[in-house]
């Protein structure tokens, strides 16, 4: 698995900075798990249709 698309590779290289393709690997994917676990945190998912709507106090 060693193809990559090496436009994409350089403008990843020339905005980050990093200059070696190992380490721009990493921090890519570290930035990619990151956001996936932010996304799931914020979205926990999941439904109770069988739930009744709560009655709540008016104030």
């Amino acid at each position: 698995m060693k193809t990559t698309d090496d436009e994409l590779v350089a403008k990843a290289m020339e905005l980050s900075g990093i200059r070696e393709q190992t380490a721009l690997l990493n921090e890519g994917l570290k930035a990619l798990i990151e956001k996936a676990a932010r996304q799931r945190l914020s979205n926990p998912g999941g439904t109770l249709p069988e739930l009744h709507e709560v009655r709540r106090r008016r104030s």
